[in-house]
């Protein structure tokens, strides 16, 4: 396999590079790697002998296809530091978020730093520990160029790892931003006491909310039913393994959750507030969201909000 680089050791990052490692060499980079073949963020996964660690970026930037394996709001200054050596590059993010102050994905982030790369996004329903531990994982792959979705498609394929083109840039990021708001909300329920029904309700009509914006914004509705949209947003809200639904639930709950955690639904939340006022779009869920994690509202506020806003045809 061609050189391969992914620029952030986190779980997900150390996950992916876990995967890689069985097509062949695989560089891992982080600021902090110094924690040998064991990343304490994956406990009990021992790294493959193919993957190299390294704090050098200079060294791991020099890999043809990189994974931008960084967190949506670090990226852009990420980007900001360092597009000069990622500039030509085949880019593949796989954040899942929108920039706040921009208020955009971050395809377009890097698109606008590294003008000459072929920019990808890799996405969909996963969680790290699944693919660290080799359990069957399908993703999304989207790319506006045709012919570099096939090369990418085929080099970070695995034999329990398999990748779905789409050339719907768009609706790919979007989706597996937007659910992790669609998430929360569903924590927010579970941990109230709620019960399932309304987070069925919430889950089907986060979805239409998803939908709206994403189509808005140019995305085609069957990515958003994909496995980058439905099928992700379909794991988030119905496992205790998603970040922001366990956020969701504390919210609900009432206690307080690991700040050193990150939940990239909590800023998206307030990303696409913003971005529902400046485009003239209903978003009531993702409003919810943004208020309660900010400790704007009370769960039953929140409640009583969406629950009497005007009866409509569905």
């Amino acid at each position: 396999m061609n050189d391969v680089t992914i620029l952030g050791s986190g779980a997900f990052g150390t996950a992916l590079a876990v995967a890689l490692a069985a097509n062949g060499s695989v560089t891992l980079w982080g600021r902090d790697i110094d924690w040998g073949r064991e990343n304490p963020r994956l406990p009990g996964v021992t790294l493959p002998d193919q993957i190299v660690l390294t704090n050098d970026l200079a060294s791991a930037t020099k890999a043809d296809t990189i994974l931008l394996a960084l967190p949506a709001q670090a990226l852009r200054s990420f980007l900001d530091q360092h597009a000069r050596r990622l500039d030509g590059k085949r880019l593949v993010s796989t954040a899942k978020g929108i920039d706040l102050q921009r208020l955009t994905g971050p395809s377009i982030l890097i698109a606008e730093a590294c003008p000459n790369a072929t920019v990808a996004v890799l996405t969909g329903p996963s969680f790290a520990a699944d693919i660290a531990r080799g359990l069957p994982t399908a993703l999304t792959l989207a790319c506006g160029d045709d012919a570099a979705a096939v090369d990418l498609q085929k080099m970070l394929s695995t034999p329990v790892l398999r990748l779905y083109r789409s050339n719907d840039v768009t609706g790919a990021e979007l989706g597996g931003a937007l659910k992790n708001v669609i998430a929360i909300a569903a924590g927010v329920v579970i941990g109230a006491g709620f019960g399932d029904s309304a987070r069925a309700a919430i889950i089907t009509r986060g979805f239409a909310e998803m939908t709206r914006l994403a189509t808005h914004m140019g995305a085609r509705a069957e990515t958003l039913a994909g496995l980058s949209g439905l099928g992700d947003l379909t794991l988030t809200c119905t496992s205790a393994q998603s970040r922001n639904f366990r956020f969701g639930q504390a919210l609900g709950k009432g206690e307080e959750f690991d700040p050193s955690t990150t939940v990239e639904g909590a800023a998206t939340a307030r990303a696409v507030s913003a971005l529902g006022v400046k485009l003239d779009l209903d978003m009531p869920i993702a409003a919810m969201v943004a208020k309660l994690a900010q400790g704007g509202a009370s769960v039953k506020t929140a409640a009583e909000s969406l629950m009497t806003r005007p009866l409509k045809e569905e």
